[in-house]
Formats: structure tokens, C-alpha cells, sequence
């Protein structure tokens, strides 16, 4: 049985030489002598052309798969690049933003050094506050050897914001006047009434409001809305700089005095700049 076997794979090899041997002499009878239709060209067509479509499949599979590749390989280098590139402008973006805020802060003390132009004031950045979520007390970057010194006055947006509580060479700690140790004698613009106003961040927290106490007020003349600025009789602060706005009025007890709110002028929650008045109170004249 082995033999047969062997010997019907020889037959068939040598059939299939010889077959191959006939198609390529019949191929080429056919193209010397010019010779066209007929039985030849049908074997011809019925035995090379599928092989040639066959082929040219293959190929043009090849050649696609290779475009394909190298298409996928450009779409993932312009991807990277479009990417750095838009990783470099969001970079651009962010760092304008930064400059736009810095320019407002910038804009917004100019500003306010116009307002108290009487004043001579230094700019400082904030670069350190407490563990609370306000801007009850806080680091500037200016110190002794920029001029400033404890008990001057530290203005913002458009008003007071504290008091300078200790310096050293390059920094000084300012105590806001929302602080709860914070007592500042204010007055009020429409009446001229003194009043003591007190830190507290208890209000600041629920009502974004600091307290007034010791207003005499027997005509009720004192309106919701009335300004309060620092009074010239106030030991260590500056006059004239604008607190707040009287929020609540309400009478005391003793039935002689009232008390309130008043709502800050200063966003103590939001400070990154601020101006210190370069001038003690004790040396301040009023002209």
C-alpha cells in the first residue's frame, strides 16, 4: 500500500510538470505565431487568469495594507503634534489669565492709591494667611527694611482692611479688621456719628457681616446703606478710610444706644494685593 501511494505522487508530480511544461508551450505557440481564440486561449484564460487575478489580490492587499499602515502612523504624529500644540496654547491661555488678573489687582490699587492719594503707600502681595477660610490675619512680602512698620494702616479694594501686627526684615503679619480682637473707631459719613466697630468671624461666615456697637442715634437718622469710614479720633488707624455699609440697626437694651452689622467693603475672601500706608497715625497731621 506504502508503494502505491508513493508511486501515484510521482505520477502526479510528474503530471503536473508535464501539464505546466504543455500550458507554457501552447502560451508560447500561441503569442509567436500571432494565433488568438480558439481552444488555446480558452485554457489559457481558464487556467492563468484566475492565478493572475489571484496575484494581483494579493498585491494590491499588500499595498493597501501598507498605505493603511503608514496613513495610521501620519494620523498618529499629527495627533501628537496637535496635541502639543494644544497643550502649548492652554499654557498661553492660562499664563494671560494669570497676567489679566495680576493687571486688574494692579489697576484696582491704582485705583485706590488715587483715592487716598493724601496717603503715601506701598504695594505688597499676600504670601501666607491662618488656617481659617478668611483673610483675617495674613503675610505680605514687604518688611522693616521696605519701610513698613507695626501699627500701619493696610488698604484694599477700595477700603481698609487692617492693621500691620508684627514686621520682620522682608514680611509683616496684617490683622484684618474682621479678626475677632479687632476693634476700629468708625464713623459715620451721613451723621458724624462715632461708632465702634468689632471683628468677628462668626457673622463673616454666616452673613459676610462684621458688628458696630455704641451708636447714639436718638433722631434715627442712620440709614440701611450708610457709609461708615475710620473716624479721626481712632488711635492707630488713618481717617477717612472707607469700612463698610451699615447693613442692621437695631436698639439696645438700655434703650440709649444701638448696635448692627455692617457689610465690609473689602472681599476678605478673595485679597492677593494690598497697599500699606507708609504713615503712623501718631505721626499723621490733619491739615
Amino acid at each position: 500500500m506504502k508503494q502505491r501511494k508513493a508511486g501515484g505522487g510521482l505520477q502526479s508530480k510528474y503530471l503536473l510538470t508535464i501539464l505546466s511544461i504543455l500550458c507554457i508551450m501552447l502560451l508560447f505557440f500561441s503569442y509567436s505565431t500571432g494565433f488568438t481564440g480558439g481552444p488555446l486561449e480558452t485554457i489559457a484564460n481558464h487556467l492563468f487568469i484566475p492565478m493572475q487575478k489571484g496575484i494581483d489580490y494579493i498585491g494590491s492587499s499588500i499595498s493597501f495594507s501598507s498605505a493603511d499602515t503608514k496613513t495610521k502612523q501620519q494620523l498618529v504624529a499629527e495627533n501628537e503634534e496637535l496635541q502639543a500644540q494644544v497643550d502649548e496654547l492652554n499654557s498661553k491661555i492660562n499664563t494671560m489669565e494669570l497676567k489679566l488678573n495680576e493687571l486688574d489687582d494692579l489697576q484696582k490699587l491704582y485705583k485706590l492709591d488715587n483715592k487716598y492719594y493724601d496717603y503715601e503707600t506701598a504695594g505688597a502681595r499676600i504670601i501666607g494667611r491662618g488656617t481659617s477660610n478668611w483673610f483675617n490675619s495674613f503675610t505680605i512680602d514687604k518688611g522693616s527694611k521696605d519701610g513698613i512698620k507695626v501699627n500701619m494702616n493696610v488698604i484694599a479694594d477700595g477700603g481698609l482692611v487692617g492693621i500691620v501686627s508684627s514686621v520682620g526684615d522682608r514680611y509683616a503679619v496684617v490683622r484684618s479688621i474682621i479678626d475677632d480682637t479687632n476693634e476700629v473707631t468708625g464713623t459715620i459719613q451721613s451723621t458724624e456719628d462715632n461708632i465702634f466697630v468689632k471683628g468677628s468671624l462668626e457673622n463673616m461666615t454666616e452673613s459676610n457681616m462684621i458688628l458696630f456697637t455704641d451708636l447714639y442715634d436718638k433722631k434715627d437718622k442712620v440709614a440701611i446703606g450708610d457709609e461708615v469710614v475710620t473716624s479721626n479720633i481712632s488711635d492707630k488707624y488713618m481717617p477717612g478710610l472707607l469700612i463698610g455699609y451699615i447693613s442692621e440697626v437695631e436698639k439696645d437694651d438700655n434703650d440709649l444706644t444701638k448696635s448692627g452689622k455692617i457689610t465690609p467693603v473689602v472681599d476678605f475672601k478673595h485679597l492677593n494685593d494690598v497697599l500699606v500706608i507708609l504713615q503712623l497715625k501718631e505721626s499723621y497731621k490733619v491739615e
